[in-house]
């Protein structure tokens, strides 16, 4: 053959097709897997009696299983193991540690810890001064005329710990105010006293150095005897070597003093832990930090001292509503620039990042959640869903906490401040104990990650090792995610699938479009029964977040398809105009709402018009009728409302937040119109959407995504199947072929041109076919003791074959041949029916996949003509083994502290329960495919 140019160019362009059509059918387009996509686990190290040998079993188990890494938190410990124990930092803790790194190295695993141990911060080294105080008021009453002279102390004996005395206020009835600290014993100079130079020196009344002598001669007064108590708390769930106070989470002295022994013991360490985690904050009634009443004058511009009565007022009105919220607020900026960001620069400066749940705080959570590398929500009990098949047994839940709104409140902090890991303390109580399945965790780690997380630590694993008799070391709020616990069998595939999805939604950037205000001073401004101490609690949104036009909004955006973030007074501040944009440190957002909203700080509306008239799209849904605070607020209040005044159209509420938010040309996602539910990342300008389907009902459509002329990859996390959708493209629109049933879950990547094989798309051809004949079932592993050999023609629970039977948990194999029923099928669907819980599936030897979530389908391809032989092995909850160890009176709930507790948190008691069904429960049926791209 003679080559020439044109020659030339059809062989290379043959080539290329080839090597591109061959690159389509062996790259996946699966991003690489790394153990930060995996999920991680909190790992409870009780009494701190771990050994190096069983560090390495559980840590190479976590390994195998598709763990990325471990949250070491050191707890109580259990009875018997006393001469185990390791005081936590000793040296033999911290070679415990570095053993654990050396080992989770090895392993391309990593490693936090708490800087503590159990919760809240706090311990052996924390000093009386420097822990958790509260605000303590003594008041006595002074006539006209009346001379008091007394010693001014607690009268309260329920006050365990010594208060110190830090001001005497008089408040007169005439209005007057009278600081009367500097006429008290201790401060009064006596000149008579001499020193051995002869010099005037103050020797303070050791026996009375609170006592007050002074007469009212003005009028009457109601003297405030102001001192700086202790509320006692001390670390709750403590390690040995780590009992002691709580901490004081107001002062940056208090911090740096707590650090001192971390200073110590990290050294040579720096980089090697990747976070320092804070739990939720349970730090109990702590209201005050000893130089609290400075700060505030700093901080709100007036001394609270003069503000005594109405700061404690016992009514609900406007004059002590106002400090109170000034107070509050004061407590929040405390803990967010005295503690969490102090907490962030000191870990930072040893390379270590920061881990922090803010729930539960008495400040802003959007704040103190930023403040954080890594900002934490957790998970609290059982959510509601549709999704047939689907268990949720009431006497087996407690009501769950995880409302998509509050979720939010974590991820809104990552996505604005710039953060892209949002992580979640996950599945605390979802069941009761040994009651969990695998099929149960998923829809709530789903819902996690439609709010914006993609870091999932477990909740948790306990360290056991081998010496302990099953069920092994057990920490009582947990699901227990370790090799005692029969559904470790089939965790992998949980893993594996949250590890899928989090690999995507690491990916680039979250692409919510729309900024929404919390008007936070609308609940520091109520009465709040009086209290000063009031706290963001997962466990009260009643108290907070319902209810209000905040929550309203915030639910209407997202049933409408918006993509919504929310933002703090701080962030607002920080807020630039960028081409018409909201631009904030984590990026730019098209449009910021304002809900109803009673109070709003002056500098915030300032902040609001200025960006408006910069070209930003601001959306009032109401006007704030007045300024938070007390100090000048009348002022301020006149300031904003000449300011809402003479910006009318630029403030002028909507009536209709959608119609105006399409009128600025943002659109929602219109896919939410079939019920899925949708959570939508940027990637270098191409999106990646999550889709979920939480409904009762197959969705077989095509479904509108908000972008236009797009080509569509489709992922399935539950198998990493991928391949390119059918669409209908159009200028803002792409139309994506898709069917999912419910329960299951895909990810939408938009590409300009095809890159992948095509997606297959199946249909059924005829009826479900059951499989029926002689089940034999054989049970391979598990205790206490293995059951023998049964055959079965109709399916139901194993627990039914015998008291052995019963009283099993682990994994049986069932094993039915049969024949095929058409031999011209090129594809089925096997569906499994009812199982419990989990189940591995092969084919003539040949392993097809695990089916542990519903629905319980696996599509098995072609059988062969003839015999085939179906191999079920499942795997059942640990509950009816728990439940004949207590019937036979066997102990083994034998821990410190809380020992063991229900879902309820009474006593734990297994013999109460009934068995759990357990085993292939059926029907099982195969349906004949086609496919039908």
């Amino acid at each position: 053959m003679r080559f020439n140019k044109s020659n030339c160019s059809l062989i290379l362009l043959f080539f290329y097709c080839f090597i591109n059509s061959f690159a389509q059918e062996t790259t996946s387009p699966w991003p690489k897997s790394t153990n930060i996509n995996q999920p991680w686990t909190r790992w409870w190290w009780m009494g701190s009696a771990v050994d190096k040998p069983n560090l390495k079993k559980s840590l190479v188990d976590f390994h195998k299983a598709g763990i990325g890494g471990v949250e070491i938190t050191p707890i109580y410990g259990v009875k018997g193991e006393e001469s185990n124990f390791i005081d936590y930092l000793s040296p033999k803790w911290l070679e415990m540690l570095d053993y654990t790194i050396h080992i989770s190295d090895s392993l391309h695993m990593q490693v936090d810890m708490v800087l503590g141990t159990g919760w809240p911060y706090g311990g052996s080294h924390v000093t009386l001064p420097h822990a958790a105080t509260k605000l303590i008021v003594e008041k006595y009453q002074v006539k006209k005329n009346e001379t008091i002279d007394r010693n001014i102390k607690l009268e309260n004996s329920k006050e365990k710990q010594p208060a110190e005395l830090l001001y005497v206020v008089a408040h007169g009835s005439d209005g007057s105010v009278i600081d009367l600290t500097n006429q008290l014993s201790k401060n009064l100079s006596k000149p008579k006293d001499k020193g051995i130079d002869g010099k005037s020196v103050s020797i303070p009344n050791s026996l009375e150095p609170n006592k007050l002598k002074w007469k009212a001669k003005k009028t009457d007064y109601t003297l405030y005897a102001i001192f700086s108590g202790k509320t006692g708390q001390q670390v709750k769930r403590a390690a040995p070597g780590g009992s002691g106070f709580t901490l004081d989470h107001y002062s940056e002295e208090a911090l740096n003093e707590y650090v001192v022994p971390f200073n110590n013991a990290f050294k040579g360490r720096e980089g090697k832990i990747r976070a320092i985690f804070n739990d939720s904050y349970e730090v109990y009634g702590t209201d005050f930090t000893p130089n609290f009443f400075e700060e505030f004058q700093k901080l709100r511009g007036y001394d609270l001292k003069k503000q005594m009565p109405s700061l404690l007022s016992e009514t609900d009105n406007e004059i002590g509503n106002r400090i109170k919220s000034d107070y509050r607020q004061t407590i929040g900026d405390l803990l967010l620039n005295k503690f969490d960001k102090p907490w962030t620069q000191w870990a930072n400066s040893k390379n270590y990042k920061t881990k922090l749940q803010a729930h539960g705080s008495p400040g802003n959570l959007i704040d103190l959640y930023a403040s954080a590398d890594i900002p934490e929500c957790e998970t609290f009990g059982s959510m509601p869903f549709d999704i047939p098949g689907f268990r949720r047994e009431k006497e087996d839940i407690r009501e769950g906490d995880a409302d998509p709104v509050m979720l939010k409140f974590s991820s809104s902090a990552a996505h604005i401040s710039g953060k892209n890991l949002v992580s979640s303390e996950t599945f605390t109580w979802l069941r009761e104990h040994f009651k969990t399945a695998l099929s149960q965790c998923k829809p709530e780690a789903e819902d996690l990650m439609l709010n914006g997380v993609n870091h999932i630590f477990l909740h948790g694993s306990t360290y056991s090792p081998e010496r302990a008799a099953w069920p092994g070391w057990k920490f009582y709020a947990s699901v227990n995610f370790n090799s005692n616990n029969s559904i470790w069998e089939d965790a992998p595939a949980l893993f594996s699938y949250i590890a899928n999805c989090q690999s995507l939604l690491q990916q680039g950037k979250s692409d919510n479009e729309i900024l929404l205000y919390w008007p936070i001073f609308d609940t520091w401004d109520k009465y709040q029964k009086g209290t000063l101490f009031f706290q963001f609690k997962i466990h009260s949104l009643s108290e907070w977040l319902y209810e209000t036009s905040f929550y309203d909004t915030t639910k209407s955006l997202i049933k409408k398809g918006y993509g919504v973030d929310f933002i703090s007074d701080n962030f607002i501040a920080q807020a630039k105009v960028v081409n018409g944009k909201v631009s904030l440190p984590g990026g730019t957002f098209k449009s910021l709402v304002v809900p109803e909203c009673k109070k709003m700080p002056l500098a915030t509306l300032q902040k609001l018009l200025e960006l408006k008239k910069a070209g930003a799209n601001i959306i009032f849904e109401g006007l704030p009728e007045s300024v938070p605070g007390f100090n000048e607020y009348q002022k301020q209040e006149q300031e904003l409302k000449t300011l809402l005044t003479a910006n009318t159209e630029l403030v002028k509420p909507t009536t209709d937040i959608f119609t105006t938010l399409e009128n600025a040309q943002i659109y929602p996602e219109t896919l939410v119109n079939t019920g899925l539910k949708f959570i939508r990342r940027n990637v270098d300008g191409e999106k990646i959407y999550y889709v979920v389907n939480h409904t009762p009902k197959t969705i077989d459509e095509f479904i509108p995504i908000q972008i236009g002329n797009k080509e569509v990859v489709i992922f399935d996390p539950l198998n990493r199947n991928y391949g390119n959708a059918i669409v209908k493209k159009d200028a803002n629109t792409t139309l994506v072929k898709i069917k999912i049933e419910p329960g299951q879950s895909y990810f939408l990547k938009t590409e300009n041109t095809v890159s992948q094989k095509k997606w297959n798309y199946f249909e059924p051809t005829a009826a479900a076919i059951p499989l029926k004949g002689n089940w034999k079932i054989a049970f391979d592993k598990g205790g206490p003791k293995l059951p023998p050999v049964a055959t079965i023609s109709n399916l139901e629970s194993w627990t039914k074959l015998g008291p052995e039977a019963e009283a099993f948990s682990g994994s049986a194999t069932y094993t039915l041949q049969f024949d095929n029923p058409n031999t011209k099928t090129e594809a089925w669907s096997l569906n499994l029916g009812d199982v419990r819980e989990s189940a591995k599936v092969w084919l003539n030897d040949q392993f097809i996949g695990t089916a542990w979530s519903v629905p319980y389908n696996l599509n098995i391809g072609k059988l062969k003509a003839g015999k085939n032989t179906l191999k079920v092995q499942v795997t059942n909850l640990s509950a009816n083994r728990i439940r004949d160890k207590e019937l036979k009176g066997e102990e083994w709930k034998i821990f410190y502290e809380i020992n063991m507790v229900d879902k309820d948190y009474k006593k734990f008691d297994a013999t109460k329960w009934s068995p759990m069904p357990s085993g292939l429960l059926g029907p099982v049926t195969l349906t004949p495919l086609k496919p039908k791209n």
